[in-house]
């Protein structure tokens, strides 16, 4: 999956200014800063976004913004009416954060690749998807016959790939179209 992702001015300015040496240590902290406060400038925006949403369906819920592993990652926690923005198997979830990437884009001009939780729901299955490639994967290695898992989304592939990559013996590849794609984990 290629994502074409296209550089904000901010970020434009700061890597091809004349007056820095690229290769210094100092020119490298400022692009690591200026990246960080963009990725910290989405969340406030996806925040004030989704608390607005919040205030219009009156649900209750506390957001928490937070950097991590390079995107801005955004969480709604605490109401009891939270599971009807997850849906059934993060469908709902998916498409408000896409919504809510759509709002951040808007705004800065840049495509995000914002994370967005609610209710704890993507961590949670984060786990149970870890422990669903490792189990697939030890299968296959006992058995020796690849193993086609249900289709899904790209943060649930993503997830049982990194867990498949984790064991010796065994790699996994995705195969198929949107929305039918599915992670086939294969002996090596």
């Amino acid at each position: 999956m290629s994502e074409t992702v296209q550089e904000s001015p901010a970020v434009a300015e700061a890597t091809d200014s004349p007056a820095t040496d690229e290769s210094s240590p100092e020119a490298a902290s400022a692009e690591v800063s200026n990246t960080e406060a963009l990725l910290v400038q989405e969340g406030d925006i996806a925040g004030d976004y989704l608390e607005r949403l919040l205030d219009l369906l009156d649900y209750d819920g506390d957001i928490d913004l937070d950097v991590e592993a390079g995107r801005a990652v955004v969480s709604i926690d605490g109401g009891s009416d939270l599971e009807k923005l997850v849906g059934g198997r993060g469908q709902v979830l998916e498409a408000l954060q896409e919504l809510t990437r759509l709002a951040v884009q808007q705004d800065t001009g840049v495509r995000s690749r914002l994370m967005l939780d609610v209710a704890g729901w993507r961590a949670g299955r984060r786990e149970e998807l870890s422990e669903m490639g490792r189990s697939s994967a030890e299968e296959v290695l006992k058995t020796g016959q690849a193993a086609r898992l249900r289709p899904m989304t790209p943060f649930e592939r993503k997830i049982i790939h990194d867990a498949v990559a984790a064991i010796d013996g065994v790699h996994s590849e995705s195969e198929g179209e949107e929305p039918s794609r599915k992670v086939v984990i294969f002996k090596s």
